[in-house]
C-alpha cells in the first residue's frame, strides 16, 4: 500500500522537469527499503519491485515535463509486458537507485530498461513494454505519437538485441 501512494504522489504531483531531458536520457529514483516492503524472508517482495518500477516510471515521465502533455491529450501509459531478473536482495533501510531509460520503440511499443542499483552492485533489472491509452475510449496511441510529442528532435535508437528477443517472445513487438 505504501508503495501505492508513492505512486499516487508521483503521478498526481510530479516531481519538476529537468530542462533539456530528452527520451533517451536516463531518469534516476531514489528510495529506501521500508517494513511493507519486505515478504516472510525480510528481503524485499518480488510484487514490491513492480511497483517500486512504477514510481520510477512516472518519475521518468515527470523529468521529461510529460504529464501535462499526456493529460491535455487524455493519454496515460500502461504496461503491456514486464520482466525482472534478480541478482542480489534488498533488506530494511537499505538506499537504493532505479535508472530508468527508454532503449527504444516501435509503432506499438516503448520499451524501458530500469536497474535497481546499491552504488556499483546491480540488484535487478527490470525490461518494460509500455503503451499508451486513451482516456475514455481505451484507443491505443501509436508509440511514434508518444515519443513525437514527448520528445520530437530523437529518433529511434536500434533496439539492443536482448530487448528485441524478449520482446517477440512476450508477443509484444510490432508485427509486420
Amino acid at each position: 500500500m505504501a508503495r501505492q501512494l508513492q505512486l499516487l504522489r508521483a503521478s498526481a504531483r510530479p516531481r519538476p522537469a529537468i530542462p533539456g531531458q530528452g527520451i533517451l536520457d536516463a531518469s534516476v529514483t531514489t528510495m529506501r527499503v521500508r517494513p511493507p516492503d519486505l515478504d516472510l524472508y525480510l528481503h524485499v517482495n518480488n510484487g514490491v519491485y513492480l511497483q517500486m518500477m512504477d514510481v520510477a516510471r512516472s518519475n521518468y515521465i515527470a523529468d521529461l515535463g510529460g504529464f501535462p502533455l499526456l493529460r491535455e491529450r487524455g493519454w496515460y501509459p500502461v504496461v503491456a509486458a514486464q520482466t525482472v531478473t534478480y541478482r542480489r536482495s534488498l533488506t530494511l533501510g537499505q538506499r537504493f537507485g532505479i535508472t530508468t531509460r527508454v532503449v527504444g520503440w516501435d509503432d506499438r511499443v516503448v520499451y524501458l530498461e530500469q536497474v535497481f542499483d546499491r552504488g556499483t552492485e546491480r540488484i535487478a533489472r527490470g525490461l518494460v513494454a509500455g503503451r499508451f491509452l486513451t482516456r475514455g475510449s481505451g484507443a491505443r496511441v501509436p508509440a511514434p505519437e508518444v515519443i513525437g510529442l514527448l520528445d520530437p528532435v530523437s529518433p529511434s535508437p536500434q533496439l539492443p538485441d536482448d530487448v528485441a528477443r524478449w520482446a517477440r517472445a512476450v508477443d509484444v513487438a510490432h508485427r509486420v
